[in-house]
């Protein structure tokens, strides 16, 4: 028993959870065919899929970049979740 306890004290203490990542997301995840962006987000797919591998200056980067993205969207497309 005393090799169990010991055990258990040189074990360390769980660790934090990371903290949450910033993302444009909506819960609007539809891809538009012709301009390759999300409806709701306005990345592509490829950004998606790698938001949580992106530095957060990168992360801050595109989100600074996607409302300008909206315009690559056929409006009539838009007005479907809006």
């Amino acid at each position: 028993m005393f090799a169990a306890a010991s055990h258990l004290a040189t074990m360390s203490a769980p660790a934090k959870p990371p903290a949450p990542i910033k993302t444009p997301c909506i819960k609007v995840c539809v891809v538009d065919g012709e301009s390759g962006l999300c409806l709701g987000c306005y990345r592509t797919l490829q950004e998606v899929a790698a938001w949580a591998s992106f530095s957060e200056a990168e992360r801050e980067r595109l989100m600074a970049e996607l409302p300008g993205r909206r315009g690559r969207i056929r409006p009539e497309k838009l007005g479907l979740f809006g």
